[in-house]
């Protein structure tokens, strides 16, 4: 099957060089530092979301995957709503001293 690779070259229309090479974009995933060593943030925001209540986790360094997985066992524990967004952990409500208290009995130790 032939691999479409025409999204790696999204912003190139036409190039009458014969020896131009596309530049891709390479995403290194990070790995992910143990969880004593994640230095997270846990905040409030209302600002930008029509007057809602958000409570979000900033500081995860690691994967998109494992980012994922915290996101949905955070939204599970709280049971509420809520998304994973450009390394950012969002969820609905206010969940501040629950979440810190979740993330540290995960062994997060390094959350505030």
């Amino acid at each position: 099957m032939k691999k479409n690779d025409w999204k790696d070259r999204l912003n190139i229309v036409y190039s009458t060089n014969p020896d131009f090479c596309y530049e891709r974009k390479n995403k290194e995933e990070t790995e992910t530092l143990d969880k004593n060593k994640q230095p997270l943030r846990v905040n409030i925001e209302k600002k930008g979301r029509g007057g809602k209540t958000v409570t979000v986790v900033k500081g995860f360094a690691g994967t998109e995957d494992d980012l994922k997985g915290l996101g949905k066992l955070l939204k599970a524990k709280c049971g509420t709503g809520g998304s994973v967004k450009d390394g950012e952990i969002l969820i609905q409500g206010d969940f501040k001293q629950r979440l810190v208290e979740i993330l540290r009995a995960e062994g997060y130790t390094q959350t505030k």
